[in-house]
């Protein structure tokens, strides 16, 4: 398939997108950050295209099924939608971390499948997560990265093996800093 121009912002999606769960496999557990309907409604309007990538051993460990997570997601795709964003795509590794894959983050897996599906360049998109293997993730495929303080993201700071090129306390300023909105270091 041919590389579009269209850059990717490639999300995580517990503790960035929405609040942190145990295994979230209940689909009225989730809760959207405020602002990140609007947040990606502006990267959309900005001409970004949006994949989420998601590890989610809870399928891998039997505490909830394949099923359980696609309802979680198509909740997470109906209240983004509430605020007119949408996702050009969920990619997400269903493994624990025990099993073999290719696709559980840090490893490429699930970036190489979104962008032979949806037609980008991962170097030329920006990684956004809460934890140290969404950050690994982005600098493994060349990507820009931005850790978000919410979720882990404060534990993760602290443990002090992150080096984003960015850190936000939030999605919504973490789209400011890729829109060039001026953020005010956080």
């Amino acid at each position: 398939m041919a590389q579009t121009l269209r850059r990717f912002v490639l999300l995580d999606r517990d503790g960035t997108l929405n609040e942190e769960r145990h295994y979230l496999g209940d689909p009225n557990q989730l809760v959207l950050f405020p602002g990140v309907g609007a947040a990606l409604r502006r990267l959309s309007e900005a001409g970004f295209g949006l994949a989420v990538i998601t590890n989610q051993s809870g399928i891998g460990r039997g505490l909830f099924s394949r099923d359980d997570a696609d309802r979680v997601n198509e909740r997470l795709r109906a209240l983004l939608a509430d605020d007119g964003a949408v996702l050009d795509g969920i990619y997400m590794c269903p493994h624990s971390p025990d099993q073999s894959c290719d696709c559980r983050k840090p490893l490429p897996g699930l970036v190489e499948r979104a962008a032979a599906d949806l037609g980008f360049d991962p170097r030329d998109s920006i990684v956004v997560g809460d934890k140290q293997a969404d950050i690994a993730l982005g600098q493994g495929v060349g990507a820009s990265t931005v850790l978000v303080r919410t979720g882990w993201g404060e534990d993760t700071l602290a443990k002090g093996d992150s080096r984003p090129d960015h850190v936000a306390a939030d999605l919504t300023a973490a789209v400011g800093w890729i829109l060039g909105d001026g953020e005010a270091p956080s």
